[in-house]
């Protein structure tokens, strides 16, 4: 199975990374052309196309203007070390990692990304940001998803050819950033795992902070386990959440938390 990840807007470049493993992006070469047109907008351009602050929008100008390949380790970091979003802090894997885990992640594990199409987990990255929705028109069309077209879904696909038995795609990106893959091309049976938490009440619904945290940790409890199989993911039970049988179907499992199994720390 190949599990795939969305990106996250916060970044860390002041850790030291905890494998030296590293690859390059195989989509550079794209990347490169997205960069030539961002780096024809002003700030205030970039301020009013990625719904962000003049301040913010400067940062990510001069990212632009930085970007120059090739990517090394004194300028660049392995993608899953980067990213430090809900989903990687929940992942946690520059703390509960070893060299195994990581060669597994970068065989299972897909980084969904505006500006890469898709990274490996120890693909190595220049900070950037450019989400998948942005309205960024280029000679493709009005924005990124025409940019990527079916480039996105046949990486994906090759990626599972190449993997024996590996005939599932574990949805743990947002619709976002899924909605660059295109099924018909990807030709592949998909999985959305669903977290719900229960509230003091007893309702039952998605907290988007909790699932985010939650598809981190099914991501690295995945690794960690070496789950090959879609039944396999029934065993889930990080950080409280069990599997609700009831509630689920065979592409949609359900995990659910009660308000008295969360961690002490969750908000």
């Amino acid at each position: 199975m190949i599990t795939l990840l969305s990106p996250a807007k916060s970044l860390d470049y002041e850790s030291k990374p905890t494998t030296r493993k590293h690859t390059e992006p195989r989509l550079l070469e794209e990347s490169e052309g997205l960069i030539e047109v961002l780096r024809t907008r002003s700030v205030a351009d970039l301020a009013s196309l990625m719904h962000i602050s003049d301040e913010l929008a400067a940062l990510n100008a001069q990212r632009y203007a930085d970007f120059a390949p090739p990517f090394t380790t004194k300028n660049a970091k392995q993608a899953l070390l980067a990213f430090d979003g809900d989903v990687y802090q929940g992942m946690a894997a520059a703390e509960r990692f070893d060299e195994r885990d990581f060669t597994e992640a970068q065989k299972t594990v897909r980084i969904l990304s505006g500006l890469y199409g898709v990274l490996r987990p120890l693909d190595l990255m220049q900070p950037y940001r450019l989400e998948m929705g942005t309205k960024l028109r280029t000679e493709r069309g009005a924005n990124l998803y025409a940019w990527w077209g079916d480039r996105i879904s046949e990486v994906l696909r090759d990626d599972l050819a190449e993997s024996p038995g590996a005939d599932a795609v574990v949805n743990l990106a947002s619709d976002e950033y899924f909605r660059s893959v295109r099924p018909d091309v990807l030709g592949a049976r998909i999985i959305s795992p669903r977290f719900e938490d229960t509230d003091a009440r007893g309702t039952r619904k998605i907290v988007s902070f909790f699932a985010k945290r939650a598809r981190g940790e099914m991501a690295g409890w995945m690794v960690r386990n070496r789950v090959r199989t879609v039944g396999a993911l029934r065993g889930f039970d990080e950080a409280g959440y069990r599997f609700d049988q009831t509630a689920s179907t065979p592409d949609v499992p359900v995990f659910v938390r009660t308000f008295e199994d969360r961690p002490a720390n969750a908000a």
